[in-house]
């Protein structure tokens, strides 16, 4: 199994890659929260999930602007913005809002990449667009965009181990050795996902990794 510490320490240290040029033409959001206690829990999938792609890229997610951690690349031909709001989730919408309207990027080409319960561990559903579905990371970007028309990548993280389990207490616990097995090849195929969404191919990408 790959170590995901050994992961993070790797991306940590890697040297950042060319320097993209022209304007951001889209924003790859990660939610989470931030700081090394929440790492390794559900509810930072989607900054695992950016973290990985990163490394692929051979680039760095530590700038600090937009009340997040931020990153460039180009994604087929185009200027990626990767953003790791620091806000912790309840507020992720602050730095999604004040990247779009910065870089003047529309709401199509937001792709947002978090967590999901209803989703068994390593599920993958992308979609063009669609309600929070209780998520409150989701639900303030919802709130702060006013458009519900932003590409997402929901990653399964599993459902409560039963119905009278806290929500707040399993989405901030940490994933098992058996979890991340599972999520390994998620987490290094969310480049290629990335790419593909990027580059107008939504549908495909839809196609080839929708899954429980």
């Amino acid at each position: 199994m790959i170590d995901i510490f050994a992961q993070l320490e790797k991306l940590k240290k890697k040297p950042a890659g060319s320097a993209p040029t022209g304007p951001v033409e889209f924003l790859v959001v990660g939610l989470g929260n931030p700081g090394g206690k929440y790492e390794i829990t559900r509810h930072n999938a989607g900054f695992l999930a950016v973290d990985r792609c990163a490394e692929k890229l051979g680039v760095k997610i530590d700038r600090i602007k937009f009340k997040s951690l931020c990153g460039e690349a180009m994604i087929a031909g185009r200027r990626v913005l990767f953003l790791k709001p620091s806000t912790f989730m309840n507020n992720s919408g602050e730095a999604v809002r004040d990247a779009a309207q910065f870089h003047k990027v529309p709401s199509d080409r937001i792709l947002v990449i978090y967590d999901d319960i209803s989703l068994d561990v390593g599920g993958v559903r992308i979609r063009r667009k669609g309600s929070d579905g209780g998520h409150n990371g989701i639900k303030s970007i919802l709130y702060l965009l006013g458009r519900d028309d932003f590409p997402r990548i929901k990653i399964g993280v599993g459902k409560k181990p039963h119905p009278d389990y806290d929500l707040a207490d399993w989405v901030l616990s940490r994933f098992t050795s058996k979890d991340l097995e599972v999520l390994n090849p998620v987490f290094d195929n969310t480049l290629d996902m990335v790419t593909k969404i990027v580059s107008g191919q939504i549908d495909q990408a839809m196609n080839l990794y929708n899954h429980n």
